[in-house]
């Protein structure tokens, strides 16, 4: 009878759980079905209207749906991407509800190529004549760099702004390899090619420091130059205040005019009042961005024409991949699919990537080679379009990328980790067996590998290189010796991969829009994007399980180690491949 009770009791308390689960995934769809019959008209803007912008939400290609939005009583709206926010900032230019920008200066969650597009766009914005204030209790430099194009830049009195110039750092692994008696036996082609140099050095190598030191200081140029031509202060002035390290408090900041004052949120916000014409103990009518995106028609288009807008950002992998990963079957259907449909005149593909596998963006560069045959295809670089990520791109009809865009990296490598000792003597194991061919076991992380089997690996990496360099020569009309020379793994900026020819145009991703509409031959179109929106259930158990991960890992880790976990994470889906990728992860700072 105990054993009975037990099990009915469990059961019971199983029946609950299941209950108020499938309650609240039943609350938010119906939330979600309201939302989507309502009409986007329903979300009200409001008169007198101030846009926020918010620099400490990181803004993807595309934009992520929440999917608990319809309940939630924080976070209301999607997350637009920044296609999204480049159109939103463009139409409230010209809506006369919306009467100024608002730009949080916390922080900045944006990569340089992507701060640059958000920065073009407000600079766009201020042609209006309507009015833009950037406010910070603490601004980093990233975050000035957009926020000095304000009207007026104020930090909290008891804050400080960042100015102390750019430092960049990788996370070395060799030594905690060593301790752990692991051995990465590491292949690559290309000087340059410092993806792998985390764990075979305990430090820079030259050429690494070289190429490193050259787009950094690109980097900390163009934050002088744009904030010599807002502040009307001259770059050696500012360049002396870094390298002397003058401003760290806000005071500092007001002395040196890199601020208009030091100044508490309330007061900010009685200033824009008082420029509202607004009563003292009025609100102000600050819209977020994902509320402003329901409320207005900012992708307004016409014509039976349509342009396909494909957006690829994250590791580049074979499958299908994941939504913050570029799966090449995934993204091969949706290549195919847009040549297919008769309605699309031409193909724009964002990339957005540090590189991946080197099969997969094989598999992506064929599925482009063959639709380029068929109809005009346009690349659009983002903060990122390196190695894999160039690999794909370099056979379209016209390349787009930012003065600040890390492209190139023309480079491949493979690792294939000997963990004989770790697991012997480490962990007291051991391995064995028998096989009924020399090579049967190759390749195996238990037992080091044979010369053969070496000799073997390098060849297929160097054969990989070779078919890069052929890629990109035939794609780019260079030489193969110009390549080469180019190549090595070396990363360059957008404005230098211009003029060595690995890039066609310096623009945005509209600009790549307009020119495949021009080489498309079409004046009215509606853009057609992808990946198309996933399901609510979907986004709803997807994200909030990878989140509340995410989440718990950071938490237990910290900001430092959880980046050198992702970094390690990320090795698992390479090992044994031949990988065209970028350095894993750096922080500049």
């Amino acid at each position: 009878m105990r054993s009975f009770f037990k099990i009915f009791f469990a059961s019971l308390l199983a029946m609950a759980v299941f209950l108020v689960i499938g309650f609240f995934i039943l609350v938010a769809m119906m939330g979600a079905l309201v939302s989507g019959l309502t009409s986007s008209d329903d979300v009200a803007t409001g008169s007198k209207a101030v846009l926020v912008v918010d620099l400490g939400q990181s803004y993807q290609e595309q934009t992520r749906e929440n999917p608990i939005a319809s309940f939630s009583s924080g976070d209301q709206y999607d997350y637009p991407g920044l296609y999204d926010v480049i159109r939103i900032i463009r139409f409230a230019k010209s809506d006369s509800s919306v009467k100024g920008i608002y730009i949080k200066c916390n922080d900045n969650g944006n990569g340089f190529a992507t701060s640059e597009e958000l920065r073009n766009a407000l600079l766009d914005f201020k042609k209006s004549k309507k009015f833009i204030y950037a406010y910070g209790d603490i601004i980093p430099q990233r975050a000035y760099y957009i926020g000095n194009i304000a009207d007026k830049i104020y930090c909290n009195p008891k804050g400080g702004v960042e100015w102390k110039g750019y430092a960049l750092q990788y996370v070395f692994f060799k030594e905690a390899l060593d301790r752990l008696d692991i051995k990465p036996q590491i292949f690559y082609a290309g000087k340059f090619k410092s993806a792998t140099e985390p764990f075979r050095e305990e430090k820079m190598t030259e050429p690494n420091k070289v190429q490193s030191l050259e787009f950094l200081s690109f980097l900390y140029n163009e934050l002088l130059l744009t904030t010599s031509a807002t502040r009307g202060i001259d770059t050696a002035s500012l360049h002396s205040y870094a390298n002397n390290y003058l401003i760290r408090t806000a005071t500092d900041a007001v002395k040196y005019k890199l601020i208009d004052g030091a100044r508490y949120d309330d007061e900010v916000q009685q200033e824009i009042k008082q420029n509202l014409k607004l009563e003292k103990d009025a609100r102000i009518n600050f819209v977020p961005m994902g509320k402003y995106a329901k409320s207005v028609n900012y992708k307004a288009g016409k014509g039976k024409d349509r342009i396909a807008l494909i957006y690829a950002q994250g590791d580049i992998v074979d499958g299908k991949g994941d939504m913050d990963q570029i799966g090449s079957e995934t993204y091969r259907g949706l290549i195919r699919k847009a040549r297919l449909d008769k309605d699309v005149k031409a193909i724009v593909l964002r990339v957005n990537s540090g590189g991946g596998s080197g099969l997969a963006s094989e598999n992506i560069w064929r599925e482009l080679s063959i639709t380029r045959k068929e109809k005009p295809v346009i690349l659009s670089f983002g903060d990122y379009a390196a190695s894999g990520g160039y690999y794909l791109a370099c056979n379209a009809d016209s390349i787009f990328a930012q003065p600040n865009t890390l492209t190139g990296s023309i480079g491949v490598f493979s690792i294939i980790p000997n963990m004989e000792g770790f697991f012997k003597n480490k962990l007291g194991v051991t391995f064995d067996g028998v096989k009924t061919a020399e090579h049967a076991d190759a390749l195996t992380a238990t037992k080091p590998l044979s010369e053969t089997e070496r000799a073997f690996i390098q060849n297929d990496v160097d054969s990989f290189y070779q078919t890069f360099l052929t890629r990109v020569a035939n794609g780019r009309k260079l030489t193969l010796a110009m390549v080469d020379s180019i190549g090595q793994g070396r990363v360059w900026m957008g404005e230098k991969a211009l003029k060595l020819g690995l890039v066609d145009k310096l623009g945005s991703l509209q600009d790549a829009v307009d020119c495949a509409a021009r080489m498309g031959k079409t004046k009215e179109y509606r853009l057609r994007e992808y990946p198309e929106p996933q399901s609510f259930l979907d986004l709803l158990l997807g994200n909030y399980k990878k989140v509340a991960k995410a989440d718990a890992i950071k938490e237990e880790l910290g900001t430092t180690g959880f980046k050198i976990y992702n970094s390690l994470k990320r090795i698992q889906g390479m090992i044994g491949s031949t990988q065209a990728r970028m350095v894993f992860d750096y922080s500049i700072k």
